[in-house]
């Protein structure tokens, strides 16, 4: 009996030195382990690729959205051959609309603003926001001047960079546009955060243009004030 316990014994610590040769030798488990340690790092290093080209797509939107609406306000206008091209508040606010379409996927008036503004020379030559529109929910106001700056005087040097500012000649205008945007990340990891994107564009009116006023239609159009911060139109 004891001799025949003795033989089970041992042939139960050879079977189980077996299994622990085959399992010291076996590598079936060594690419799970491996893929447990490496897939946070690959993960995460796609989320940030992910993350930077669609924080550069961003850019380059925001920018040319600032392009499209300063080209198209210096177009518009009320085309007539024998009077200067009058612009009224209807033209002004299908360039926001125009906004509206190109930044239609980032939500450009629900993250941000479009700022326009008319620059024009004085009647002392000095650089003057003769007038300003505004349309967006985000509380942004222009960081290179609000409407009537300059009216008087030769002290206002223009919009844009300080020392780089630009400026109109007599007799024109210059469309100048800010947009500010506040970048919301599309990856749980917010490498960039809600990075506020500024871009600025100028064109120079295109025709002669009757720069006394902007007018109005009947029945009157709708003002896109710039003490309103709305995403909807105006």
């Amino acid at each position: 009996m004891i001799a025949h316990v003795q033989q089970q014994t041992a042939s139960f610590g050879a079977r189980l030195r077996r299994k622990a040769r085959r399992m010291r030798d076996c590598g079936s488990g060594v690419a799970m382990v491996e893929f447990a340690f490496s897939a946070p790092i690959v993960i995460a290093l796609g989320m940030m690729g992910a993350e930077t080209a669609n924080f550069a797509i961003t850019h380059m939107q925001i920018s040319q959205v600032a392009m499209q609406v300063a080209d198209n306000a210096s177009r518009v206008g009320e085309y007539d051959v024998l009077v200067n091209r009058k612009v009224y508040e209807d033209d002004i606010n299908q360039a926001f609309v125009g906004a509206e379409k190109l930044g239609g996927r980032y939500e450009i008036f629900e993250n941000g603003r479009i700022i326009l503004s008319s620059l024009e020379q004085n009647s002392e030559g000095g650089q003057w926001i003769h007038w300003q529109r505004c349309r967006g929910a985000k509380n942004h106001t222009s960081s290179y001047g609000v409407e009537g700056d300059g009216a008087t005087g030769t002290t206002f040097p223009g919009m844009g960079e300080p020392g780089k500012e630009i400026t109109a000649s007599n007799g024109t205008a210059v469309m100048f546009v800010e947009v500010s945007y506040t970048y919301t990340p599309v990856t749980p990891f917010e490498f960039f955060g809600d990075t506020e994107i500024l871009y600025t564009a100028a064109f120079n009116i295109r025709d002669q243009r009757d720069l006394t006023r902007i007018y109005q239609t009947n029945p009157v159009s709708p003002v896109a004030r710039c003490n309103v911060f709305s995403a909807d139109r105006p």
